[in-house]
């Protein structure tokens, strides 16, 4: 399990005011391409973004579903990312002074990707999720 967590200048609802928007995915989740699609009802539990992750022209199709929702506290995902498999990733917030702290698990859940032993695949997760905490965090504190 690969535990990421970033101080940010900004309340717990600016976070999921950016996470509310599936629109702009990509611009903080480290992969995502481009998006595809995103449902009406999301980010109600059970909906999906669709997009894309990789870099053309060897870009693969994905999709991101809801599995908890509950601002601004944390938030439940299941991206599938075949055929690599598919992964939870659950984001906490929680506030702490004038801003707040986000942590993001992230384990393999299903597929190749959940073949690989722990150790080994937290290290890329790792480094990934702290790019990704980086970005989320340029979009969540630049809507001051």
């Amino acid at each position: 399990m690969s535990v990421n967590t970033r101080e940010m200048n900004c309340s717990p609802e600016d976070v999921f005011a950016i996470l509310a928007d599936g629109w702009v995915f990509p611009t903080w989740v480290v992969g995502a391409s481009r998006m595809r699609d995103v449902d009406d009802s999301w980010p109600a539990k059970g909906s999906k973004l669709h997009h894309s992750f990789g870099v053309w022209p060897a870009v693969i199709d994905d999709q991101t579903t809801v599995l908890e929702w509950d601002p601004p506290r944390f938030m439940v995902i299941q991206p599938a990312g075949w055929p690599i498999g598919e992964a939870r990733v659950t984001l906490e917030v929680k506030p702490r002074g004038a801003g707040c702290v986000v942590r993001i698990t992230e384990v393999a859940a299903k597929g190749p990707g959940a073949l690989i032993p722990q150790p080994i695949i937290d290290v890329p997760l790792h480094v990934r999720n702290a790019e990704t905490l980086r970005r989320l965090a340029f979009v969540a504190e630049g809507r001051k």
